[in-house]
């Protein structure tokens, strides 16, 4: 490959890696109007095929795959921040808890405007995994990563329901709490509104987790972004672009059977799709989300593409002021206490408005990080998580 950077920082592949993560997941959640499935009525039948194919082009790309690297990347910076303090002889483990005490704060804020689909909760409640694997051997840690992956309830269930046709799934009412949900936010009371999705609203979220094997995953997604910091494999050497070339072709290879099976096994009665059907989806999305990867970290070598995808670097760096401000922003225009444009907005136009967010918000990081270090949620979280010392 020509143009190779000869030292491409780690952290400026992360950052544009993250950006780009953050990216995808507006454009996802603008598709979904952030939870609130309401659209145009009535739309001529060329934009109906247009919304359809924006729909499906969004989603196969997307969905599923931006919060696989997000969560990547959650375990390699804790790999980072861990590191930095153990050169200096200390151990942050007990300051990451505080540190996700802090990120309860910050989801709490989002779910305010994001009903019953916030995933920085998730992420504090998984994330004591890490705490607990912090002195592993990497060996270790790869090995539980690749055990939670394989999403062991998933199979115990389908198991059980082999050995016993009565089995079945426990009934954690997240159908009953979304639609609860999906009631006060079309009564457009901006008070029950933001009560509704802090209480009720976080718990549909994470009981939906529950049942789409969210926390395995997690957690397995999270210890193998920390074995990637240990192993330092966003170093740009001539090693590792071998090893992402070789992780490009397996999970190219991989995926098409993945998908093929998984969608064979849907056919098949609620419980088998509840159960080797989520794993199946589960692994199809982790095999595409790590083509995605390899390609962005390959291609990220290349001066010329490094140097086009620059502005998700930027973007990358307030990962955590953009993801909270894009369902505020969501929030204003799609819901009735705002502007309430869900009805007018079918897929193509929310692919739009998610795009000129998008777009806003690099600007606005741009102009802020030429300005200071970090973003203005990003100091916040920094400055608690070391409160008590110069840091």
């Amino acid at each position: 490959m020509e143009q190779l950077i000869k030292k491409s920082p780690r952290s400026e592949v992360v950052d544009a890696l993250r950006g780009f993560a953050v990216m995808a997941i507006i454009l996802v959640h603008n598709l979904e109007h952030f939870i609130f499935p309401v659209y145009p009525a009535d739309s001529p039948a060329w934009l109906n095929i247009l919304d359809q194919g924006v729909f499906n082009g969004v989603f196969s790309l997307f969905a599923g795959k931006a919060y696989v690297i997000f969560a990547l990347l959650f375990g390699f910076t804790f790999y980072i921040q861990t590191h930095n303090q153990r050169k200096q002889g200390k151990d942050f483990g007990y300051r990451f808890l505080w540190r996700l005490v802090l990120l309860a704060g910050f989801a709490t804020l989002n779910a305010a405007f994001f009903p019953a689909g916030d995933v920085l909760l998730l992420f504090v409640v998984v994330g004591l995994v890490l705490f607990f694997t912090r002195n592993w051997s990497d060996k270790a840690l790869l090995v539980t990563s690749v055990l939670f992956l394989l999403q062991p309830v998933e199979w115990y269930h389908y198991i059980a329901g082999l050995i016993n046709p009565a089995h079945h799934l426990p009934d954690l009412k997240v159908g009953e709490m979304y639609t609860e949900v999906a009631e006060y936010t079309k009564a457009g009371n901006f008070g029950d509104f933001i009560l509704g999705n802090i209480t009720l609203g976080q718990k549909a979220s994470l009981l939906w987790a529950v049942n789409a094997g969210r926390f395995f995953q997690t957690a397995g997604l999270f210890l193998l972004g920390f074995y990637i910091g240990r192993k330092q494999l966003f170093v740009s050497t001539e090693r590792n672009l071998r090893l992402w070339v070789n992780i490009l072709i397996v999970s190219a290879v991989a995926f098409a059977p993945l998908y093929t099976l998984k969608e064979l096994i849907m056919k098949n009665d609620t419980l088998i799709q509840q159960t080797a059907g989520t794993a199946f989806d589960m692994w199809q999305k982790l095999a595409f989300t790590l083509v995605l990867v390899a390609s962005f970290v390959i291609l990220y070598q290349n001066k010329k593409f490094s140097s086009k995808v620059s502005n998700l670097r930027f973007y990358g760096k307030m990962s955590l002021t953009n993801y909270i401000t894009q369902s505020i922003i969501g929030s204003l225009i799609y819901f009735p206490f705002g502007l309430y444009l869900a009805p007018y907005c079918g897929y193509t136009v929310s692919l739009l408005v998610g795009i000129c967010t998008f777009l806003l918000q690099v600007w606005f990081c741009k102009w802020w990080l030429g300005k200071h270090k970090q973003g203005p949620l990003e100091h916040i979280w920094h400055k608690w998580t070391w409160m008590g010392t110069n840091k």
